[in-house]
């Protein structure tokens, strides 16, 4: 006979290992956090002021683009007044210290190791101020059987590395890969374990870079940084604008210059547009530098409300430089490249534009029009197309001629791109 079947114990619950005591929200400092530079004023800007101390920062792009260049180019002044501990994962001793002396990098503790419990071990040894991995994919823990760069890994390595930086106020940067869809590999966690996380974009044969926060836990996601690659490292852009329009040609048909901001950053880029006639059933369409999409719409704005015929027309636009432009205030300045090569007009030398454009054909405000207008006076230009919309009583600087449109062919005959 056989015995009866005893029900299961009950599993034991694990006890706490520290007790949870709740704080009123009366009693939580709210003093600024305490910040470090960098020394490259555009990265401090991204990040809000600099490097908060105890944060965790996480730098993701495409290949080749520059990640490692930035984070060693930055040591050059944190090792000034802090100790740093930069580990690589891809990269032997002798290359890091080969581009460590072209970028002028004398005093910088190097470490080439993938194992994160080696790598917590010489962290604890040498108690640095910062710590720079290089980068987080190529790191594994020996506790777990996947490979590096599995979700797994990633997981444990970057929370292991977050305890660090919480606990012991080391403020850390991750070099992060991307996928061949641009988004950082890994898994989405890794995103939301982080304090910071910026994007290096730019095409890799061209010269402009920019870096962009796409979460800040402290402070602004709005605002970018530029530099140029040169030989001797990354050189920071203060006036991105005179650099977008160098070289730009006059009195040519299909180019106008735009006035778009960048967080608290006005600049102005030139977009330009070819519309020649199609050999095939089905017109081509190229866009570089704007969203598809939208280029698609205002097409169809342009031949629907501005009674220009596109629709046997090849269409291929380019903001020039490799800027990627995503603000509404883009339209008019598209629309009005676009309009200007379809008739074969140039837009007149010495006018800038911006506005939101909508499906009836108006232009919508945008904001920051004061901040924009003074930097396109500082630029010597002397005539802006405006939205109308809320800017009747708004001061205008000395120099430049505001003209106010209400919609695309009123700023089609401000362009002299009508009749």
């Amino acid at each position: 006979m056989e015995a009866p079947v005893q029900d299961e114990a009950p599993a034991r619950k694990a006890a706490p290992s520290r007790a949870a005591v709740p704080v009123s929200i009366a009693d939580i400092s709210v003093a600024s956090e305490a910040r470090i530079s960098t020394g490259l004023g555009e990265l401090d800007r991204v990040l809000g002021g600099g490097a908060v101390i105890g944060s965790l920062n996480l730098i993701s792009g495409e290949p080749g683009i520059g990640k490692s260049t930035l984070l060693m180019q930055i040591c050059r002044d944190l090792t000034r007044f802090a100790s740093v501990l930069y580990v690589s994962g891809e990269e032997a001793l002798r290359q890091l210290k080969l581009r460590g002396e072209r970028l002028g990098v004398d005093r910088l503790d190097l470490l080439a190791e993938t194992e994160i419990e080696s790598i917590l071990a010489a962290v604890e040894s040498a108690k640095p101020d910062i710590l720079i991995i290089d980068s987080i994919q190529t790191l594994y823990s020996a506790e777990l059987s996947s490979a590096p760069g599995s979700v797994g890994q990633v997981k444990a390595c970057a929370s292991a590395l977050m305890r660090l930086a919480k606990q012991g106020g080391m403020t850390v940067f991750l070099i992060g890969h991307v996928n061949k869809e641009g988004a950082i590999a890994g898994p989405k966690v890794l995103e939301h374990m982080v304090d910071c996380v910026l994007y290096f974009e730019g095409e890799r044969h061209n010269f402009l870079r920019v870096l962009r926060a796409e979460k800040n836990r402290f402070g602004s996601t709005n605002e970018i940084g530029v530099f140029e690659m040169r030989s001797e490292g990354l050189a920071e852009v203060p006036n991105p604008s005179e650099m977008l329009l160098a070289g730009r040609p006059s009195r040519v048909a299909g180019t106008c210059v735009a006035c778009v901001m960048e967080g608290s950053r006005p600049m102005l880029a030139e977009m330009q547009a070819l519309l020649t006639p199609t050999a095939f059933g089905n017109p081509r369409r190229t866009v570089s530098g704007f969203d598809y999409n939208r280029a698609m719409l205002l097409l169809a704005v342009l031949e629907k409300r501005g009674g220009l015929f596109a629709g046997n027309q090849d269409c291929y636009f380019n903001i020039v430089g490799g800027l990627r432009v995503a603000e509404p205030s883009a339209d008019l300045p598209a629309l009005l490249a676009m309009a200007s090569s379809l008739k074969d007009a140039p837009v007149p030398d010495g006018l800038v534009s911006f506005g939101e454009i909508g499906l009836a054909g108006e232009i919508r405000s945008v904001t920051g029009i004061p901040q924009r207008l003074a930097e396109c006076a500082r630029l010597g230009f002397t005539r802006a197309v405006i939205p109308a919309q809320g800017t009747k009583q708004m001061p205008c600087p000395d120099g430049i001629e505001v003209l106010r449109a209400r919609t695309i062919r009123d700023a089609m005959e401000f362009a002299a791109l009508l009749g």
